[in-house]
């Protein structure tokens, strides 16, 4: 049997099983953000989307069909719709908890049934993950292809934490939207914000992100700049909005009001679009991720950041190393109410050194801006690509 390299003229046929949009969850946003990007790239796409028990997102025609997270008929059922629907490769968007419980106890049975060539996208690997986590996502990793991850560090905690082959594995930016440059100068009047120097941190609320830290380090910042302004953009998760209503936004809003600086704290409690976060950040002075989890290998808030040139601190969790090196960004220590205010007042006191980081990163953020991540997942598709041709004639697959 030879094997002959799909023609580029072809456009792949690609099935995406994922979290997907309007589900309010960072990887449903990724999902779509690559589907889109890819689509400019000859390639065509449809989505294996994952539920929550007694939820039931209204999704568009992208989707094929729904699979509840902790039923295994329904992964079984998916592989005999993708097995049968003819396409080219599969992208799995891999996250704890989504596939299976928080170890994803089912995605192995189910790519064990795909015949397709598989892609799969890690987005968060643990230091110190239980047995039966290491076991399950080296599973997922030996059935791919290919493997993607979105910092070199990354790679490093594939081959020594989870003992898989990183020959396979490719580092690719989590992608950003394509901002116009010279939208920065009006646009915080657009927003109400003039005269203001804004902290931002943006993205779904619970304990973990270390917002107290960034509030009481704004009891400082303040004395130096009362102008200062700290904007907390995102609703509560979901799950913890489910489990403990707004027990950490109230505990947040007293932690202001007795520093004395409520009215240098606002909350925005939205799902922000794309466009409404672009915005925002485009208004912002100083972005901030004061983030607890040092495991964290990507931070699409990070990422989008970066593309919009805004000056960053953070503390050293795995994304924002890989990010922040080469002057990019200020690290800082976690729960370090101190070493959050050094690092934004260095930047708002010094003009010279904020436009410095500005310049420095609108320059790198264009390497991460998402038509060039969708060129790279599209070359990925591409090359795993082929066809078993014998004495049969060739029957492409149908375009979608």
């Amino acid at each position: 049997m030879t094997l002959i390299s799909r023609k580029s003229t072809q456009p792949l046929r690609t099935v995406f099983i994922s979290s997907f949009v309007p589900r309010e969850c960072g990887i449903a946003t990724f999902a779509e953000d690559v589907i889109n990007a890819v689509s400019g790239q000859n390639v065509g796409c449809k989505v294996i989307a994952m539920n929550r028990a007694g939820q039931q997102p209204a999704y568009d025609r992208r989707v094929l069909m729904t699979v509840q997270e902790d039923r295994l008929p329904d992964y079984l059922a998916a592989a005999k719709v993708i097995n049968r629907g003819r396409y080219d490769a599969l992208s799995v968007q891999h996250e704890f908890g989504i596939f299976g419980g928080i170890e994803c106890n089912h995605l192995a049975t189910f790519l064990e049934m795909i015949e397709i060539p598989v892609v799969t996208t890690f987005h968060t690997l643990l230091k110190q993950p239980s047995p039966v986590m290491r076991r399950n996502l080296r599973a997922v990793a030996n059935r791919s292809e290919a493997i993607i991850v979105m910092n070199e560090l990354a790679v490093d905690l594939l081959d020594k934490v989870y003992g898989v082959d990183t020959k396979r594995v490719h580092v690719v930016h989590h992608g950003a939207p394509v901002v116009p440059a010279g939208r920065r100068r009006t646009i915080k009047n657009d927003l109400n914000l003039k005269g203001r120097k804004i902290i931002s941190t943006f993205g779904l609320l619970s304990s973990g992100k270390g917002l107290e830290y960034a509030i009481q380090a704004m009891g400082r910042i303040v004395k130096t700049h009362p102008d200062a302004l700290y904007l907390i953009l995102g609703q509560t998760h979901p799950v913890v909005k489910q489990q403990e209503g707004e027990k950490y936004r109230d505990l947040l809003r007293a932690l202001a009001e007795d520093d004395g600086i409520s009215a240098n704290i606002v909350f925005i409690d939205k799902y922000f679009t794309k466009a409404e976060l672009v915005a925002y950040l485009l208004a912002t002075d100083v972005y901030l991720t004061p983030y607890l989890n040092l495991e964290q290998i990507t931070s699409g808030t990070l990422a989008y950041a970066m593309a919009c040139g805004r000056p960053l601190v953070s503390t050293p969790y795995l994304y924002a190393q890989f990010l922040l090196g080469q002057e990019r960004g200020l690290l800082v220590p976690p729960r370090d109410p101190d070493g959050i205010a050094d690092a934004c007042l260095r930047i708002l006191d010094n003009p010279d050194l904020k436009a410095r980081m500005e310049r420095t990163n609108w320059l790198y953020g264009q390497q991460m801006l998402w038509p060039q991540v969708g060129r790279t997942y599209a070359q990925i598709f591409q090359q795993l690509v082929t066809v078993p041709v014998t004495s049969a004639s060739y029957l492409p697959a149908r375009a979608m």
